[in-house]
């Protein structure tokens, strides 16, 4: 039988068996999914942009 991927969890860093017997992956559990999700929505977490898109940004608003 094939061992089953592990990922680390990217709230805790904890271990996790990237299968079916883990609902939350990659998360290890709903608290750490929940704290992330949190993050997002907070806008703790940014996509950086290019200086191109910032650019480009600047000269559709004027």
């Amino acid at each position: 039988m094939k061992k089953p991927t592990i990922v680390s969890c990217p709230q805790c860093k904890k271990e996790v068996p990237w299968n079916s017997d883990s609902p939350y992956r990659p998360f290890c559990s709903e608290r750490c999914k929940l704290i992330d999700l949190g993050q997002w929505a907070t806008e703790s977490y940014r996509i950086p942009q290019s200086e191109s898109n910032l650019e480009d940004e600047s000269s559709h608003q004027a």
